[in-house]
């Protein structure tokens, strides 16, 4: 699949533009202009419009026409959905996190007024957060910096997309379909056959603290029995994305301004499965794949012979210009609701740590294996469709407990009619109310609220007994 020109996006402006709702950008146009260094003559010029009213389209005193639109993804090579969405992704969930501050409870800022903010003054916006980042809110202090937090804000950063990574995997990819269809078997063959490493999978007894583990004076890349087929494909292509991407990873990482040596390292972990998922569900591939089955999960897993955790982590990097996939977050949790994985390229219901226990993905260990379906609804009344279920991990001795963790993936309902498991589903229907965990969230009638909202006044009445197990005002 090659990439979707940008007229292609066109089909989309009957959609956007048909409720009869205006659309204002002029800061998303003035940033397009500024960014290629272009005065307003220059553009003018290349849309085929006058100065004067794409001053006025900058300044919000005209909306983007269909034709304007047009002519702007033509002429820059955009993805139509930036200018026409009502959201500025990142900076508006950022903004809304500002405004969880204890020290702003009771002031209530509608997102429709956050989106203003950040699509008219993003300059205002992002001093707001800077101040804010300075001058942290009372209580438990932050983990200190380290190699996983390091590893996090670069992912953060990008999206969970790095393009430079995509593409090379994908020629990578490109070339191991050479020696047959089965990607996994091409890969070990592309260890042996030009690095000299063989593969072998070794007893449980012989590498009982190991999954993987590289011995260079034999020459093996020596993988765990207890890995099922999927992981020990993947454990491999790790393994040679770590010697044929080695410049292209550290690229990578150096351009995101990484320099500590502890955090390059856990870096090049990180980016090292990210080109591994690259290479064996290459970008193109893997979107049609996905378009053409409805996202279908348990599909892509056979079509792509992949575990769940794999396939849903390849969800959330498709961000590639022209060519983007539906939005995906992603969460591994624990039975104690420890968040051990967490991405959130845009708008999310994902919390931090903790989380809320009406949401699916903390009852999927009541069904181990089933999948589990979800309409859930934030406090500020955006819905989200979501996907449960647990994962298997690393097979253990007999009597030894095998750690269990569910993941949960999920997209805004504007992208859920695209979704094949929407089916039976009312996406305008009655959906669970959930929260990003109790002390964020200030439900007053939530019957599963286990603490009160941060900063919030408490009531207390020894006379009577209210549903909830806490009486609280934000005021």
């Amino acid at each position: 699949m090659t990439e979707t020109p940008a007229s292609a996006a066109a089909v989309e402006l009957p959609e956007a533009l048909g409720s009869g709702r205006k659309i204002f950008a002029g800061a998303r146009v003035r940033r397009i202009r500024t960014s290629r260094g272009l005065t307003q003559t220059r553009m003018a010029n290349d849309l085929g419009v006058s100065i004067s009213y794409l001053n006025l389209i900058e300044r919000d005193q005209r909306p983007l026409s269909a034709s304007f639109l047009l002519k702007l993804a033509q002429n820059y090579d955009l993805d139509i959905r930036s200018l026409t969405g009502n959201d500025e992704g990142e900076l508006v969930d950022d903004l809304s996190k500002l405004f969880t501050d204890p020290r702003l409870i009771g002031i209530d800022v509608p997102r429709s007024e956050l989106r203003d903010l950040a699509a008219r003054a993003p300059a205002i916006a992002h001093a707001l957060l800077r101040l804010a980042a300075a001058t942290p809110a009372t209580g438990p202090e932050p983990p200190p910096p380290g190699p996983i937090a390091a590893v996090t804000r670069m992912i953060d950063a990008a999206g969970n997309h790095f393009p430079a990574l995509d593409e090379a995997a994908e020629k990578l990819a490109d070339d191991l379909r050479l020696s047959g269809s089965d990607l996994n078997a091409a890969v070990v063959e592309r260890l042996r056959g030009r690095h000299a490493i063989t593969v072998r999978a070794l007893p449980l007894e012989v590498m009982p603290g190991h999954l993987r583990r590289l011995d260079l004076h034999s020459r093996q890349l020596q993988l765990s029995e207890s890995l099922d087929a999927a992981s020990r494909g993947f454990a491999a292509a790790v393994q040679l994305v770590l010697i044929e991407l080695k410049a292209e990873i550290a690229a990578t990482i150096a351009g995101a301004g990484i320099a500590d040596p502890l955090d390059v390292r856990a870096a090049t972990v990180a980016m090292a499965k990210y080109a591994a998922a690259a290479t064996l569900m290459p970008y193109a591939r893997f979107l049609a794949a996905c378009e053409a089955t409805g996202y279908d999960v348990e599909l892509l897993q056979a079509r792509f012979g992949r575990g769940l955790e794999q396939v849903a982590h390849r969800l959330t990097t498709l961000h590639r210009p022209g060519a983007r996939g539906v939005p995906f977050f992603f969460l591994r949790v624990d039975r104690a609701g420890t968040v051990s994985k967490r991405f959130a390229p845009g708008a999310s219901p994902l919390p931090v740590t903790g989380g809320c226990a009406l949401w699916h993905v903390y009852h999927a260990f009541d069904r181990p294996g089933e999948i589990r379906r979800q309409l859930v609804e934030l406090e500020d009344g955006q819905r989200f469709l979501t996907l449960a279920r647990t994962i298997r991990t690393a097979a253990l001795p007999w009597g030894v407990p095998r750690p269990g963790f569910a993941i949960g993936i999920g997209c805004d309902v504007a992208h859920a009619s695209s979704l094949s498991w929407n089916a039976g589903v009312e996406l305008n229907g009655p959906a669970t109310p959930i929260g990003p965990g109790c002390a964020a969230c200030h439900r007053a009638a939530c019957r599963q609220r286990g603490a009160p909202p941060a900063g919030a006044h408490l009531a207390f009445d020894e006379r009577q007994r209210v549903l909830t197990p806490f009486r609280f005002t934000d005021e």
